[in-house]
């Protein structure tokens, strides 16, 4: 023992403060959550001052209101819908399919993103919810906290340098069954740039393909020359497709009303883009578009709360099965490239298909791989008026 020797503990050294604001700046905008740079706010004063200048946000919306009576100052149980609550709805009756499960659903998710509320709370952004655990914020395991919830313009607002901003809805707003595809993508300035949609009856594996095709040869729908049978118009199907595409510009440009207060208070904005946790849907804006906004007024009903489509030009591509290098085989596979009648007219009719970059870019894969493969079949045209 009396080999021991002890030494005076030495002082805390705090090896953050060697790493210059560079480099802390360099980790917050790795983090990105809003809620995570939240917490990073309160550890010291230093970080408190350096997380208003990270460019790079992602900001995840927990809830939406779901009572359009409810306000701010008074947010129950009731008064929240969350991620996990999703409508489904069968394919089997068309009808039911369009006033049951599209119409009133996104008639309602407008309301829901924009209720009725007092004249102090006048932001359109302000149904869509972050919630935080004033408990576990503070360190507490009391009781005498709660739920806090936020808005996205509220919780952004001391950001001064924000370049890049993701927001995350908790799901996408069309409620479909299980096994269909429906995804879509659209570009936004101050109204409609395009839209591009990818959908499906049924996806599968291709063991389940041989038996759907032989099944489809022994009903005489089995040959795929490049055009649209005629069993498409009779039986519902390009019925449906126009549900999807009504369907995802409505849920596009109710999206799109709702950013316009964080647009105009974030100048510094190079890239927007709002999505949600299904993939369902994507909504872009770069920074001329964001731009564009800004100085554009835009054309909005306030009725509706979402901004007005202008009339469209869409090229349409079918294919009954549709099997990918993966194995993934998608069964009634339709893409559908829509642009405004002002941007579509010429150039939409001179496009040729080695010229749609634009669409077969659109989505992530295996579903980029789809869109290229369909741009090169047959193309349909159509036009929409302005909704």
């Amino acid at each position: 023992m009396s080999d021991l020797t002890f030494s005076e503990p030495q002082s805390h050294i705090d090896h953050f403060d060697r790493l210059p604001d560079s480099i802390l700046l360099l980790i917050f905008n790795r983090i990105g959550d809003v809620k995570a740079l939240g917490r990073c706010c309160v550890v010291s004063r230093r970080f408190h001052s350096l997380v208003p200048q990270v460019d790079n946000v992602v900001v995840r919306v927990d809830c939406v209101i779901s009572d359009d009576d409810s306000s701010s100052s008074s947010l129950s149980a009731p008064a929240i819908s969350c991620s996990s609550d999703k409508s489904r709805n069968p394919f089997s009756n068309l009808f039911r399919f369009v006033f049951g499960g599209i119409v009133k659903p996104l008639q309602l998710f407008t309301q829901l993103l924009n209720p009725k509320r007092p004249a102090s709370s006048s932001s359109a952004s302000s149904a869509l919810l972050l919630s935080e655990d004033s408990d576990a914020e503070h360190g507490g395991g009391g009781g005498g906290g709660g739920v806090t919830h936020h808005s996205p313009t509220q919780v952004l607002k001391n950001f001064n340098e924000i370049r890049f901003l993701r927001i995350e809805l908790p799901s996408g707003e069309l409620g479909i069954e299980d096994g269909v595809l429906l995804k879509w993508r659209a570009d936004f300035g101050s109204t409609l740039d395009d839209c591009v949609i990818l959908g499906a009856s049924a996806v599968f594996r291709s063991p389940a393909y041989a038996a759907a095709a032989d099944a489809a040869a022994a009903c005489g729908t089995g040959e795929d020359n490049g055009s649209i049978p005629d069993s498409f118009y009779t039986n519902g199907g390009l019925k449906l497709r126009v549900v999807w595409t009504i369907s995802s510009l409505i849920a596009a440009s109710a999206r799109h009303y709702l950013l316009q207060p964080i647009i105009s208070e974030h100048k510094t904005l190079d890239n927007l883009v709002l999505t949600d946790a299904d993939g369902q849907g994507v909504l872009c804006m770069n920074r001329e578009q964001l731009e564009e906004l800004r100085v554009k007024p835009l054309s909005a009903s306030s009725a509706s709360k979402r901004t007005q489509v202008p009339a469209l030009n869409m090229r349409l591509w079918y294919a009954p099965h549709l099997e990918l290098p993966d194995g993934m085989v998608l069964k009634g596979a339709t893409l559908v490239a829509i642009r405004p009648s002002d941007q579509s007219v010429p150039a939409m009719s001179k496009k040729e298909v080695s010229d749609v970059s634009w669409v077969s870019t659109a989505f992530e894969e295996p579903y980029g791989t789809a869109a290229k493969m369909l741009v090169k079949r047959r193309t349909y045209c159509l036009e929409m008026n302005s909704f």
